[in-house]
Formats: structure tokens, C-alpha cells, sequence
């Protein structure tokens, strides 16, 4: 009985392992939600608890952790690009990319940007001559 008692101590005997705390902090601070049932709670911790490692097990699966027996940032954000169930995460979990990379991007925007003002303004010139 001892062994038994021991194994169900700590975190084991709780049903949910996510904060209902939290979980009800994020609940209230939709406008829409007044009170918040104890029930709804609990199955809202629940729901999310095997959301999260069904999301997880998806991307070890299908990523490219199972080769280091481990799950990556960038196996997650695969998933939520590739699968059509996670596309909902995408801008949740976006692609890494370097921080030189970006700033190349946002340049090369800005001169798209700039040309393309530059395009409208010659067309306008020959529309009017």
C-alpha cells in the first residue's frame, strides 16, 4: 500500500497537469465569458492538455526530431505549415529564419515598394501625354 501511495504522490494523482489558474485567467479576459464553470474549466484544461500532446506526438512523428529522440521548434512549425489541422498555428508557430535573412526580406520590400510607386507614376505620365 506504501508503493502505491508514493507512486500516486505529486503530479501523478492530478488529473490535469496544466495551471487551472492560468487557464481561467485566459478564459476571463475573453469579453464574452462572465463566470466560468467548474466543469468547463476542468474540460478546457483537459482539452488543451491533449491538444498540446497530440500536437507534439504529430510532429515527433513527422519531424525530423525522431533522429535525435527529440522534438524541435522547427518540427512544430513544420507541422503547422504542412498539416491542414495545425494551419491555424502557423502564425503561432512561424518558420526561423536568421535575423539577416529578415532584414534582406524588409529591403527588398521596400524597394519593391519604391519601384512599384515609381511604375504607377510613369504610367500616369503617359496617360496624361
Amino acid at each position: 500500500a506504501e508503493m502505491a501511495a508514493a507512486r500516486l504522490s505529486g503530479s501523478e494523482n492530478r488529473l490535469v497537469s496544466l495551471p487551472l489558474s492560468r487557464i481561467r485567467v485566459i478564459m476571463k479576459s475573453s469579453p464574452e465569458v462572465s463566470s466560468i464553470n467548474q466543469d468547463a474549466l476542468f474540460l478546457t484544461a483537459k482539452a488543451t492538455e491533449l491538444f498540446v500532446q497530440y500536437l507534439a506526438t504529430y510532429s515527433y512523428k513527422h519531424g525530423r526530431g525522431k533522429e535525435k529522440n527529440a522534438l524541435t521548434y522547427t518540427d512544430l512549425s513544420h507541422t503547422a505549415e504542412e498539416c491542414e489541422t495545425f494551419q491555424f498555428l502557423a502564425d503561432i508557430l512561424p518558420k526561423k529564419i536568421l535575423a539577416s535573412k529578415y532584414l534582406k526580406m524588409l529591403e527588398k520590400e521596400k524597394q519593391d515598394g519604391e519601384v512599384r510607386e515609381d511604375e504607377d507614376e510613369e504610367e500616369e505620365d503617359e496617360a496624361v501625354g
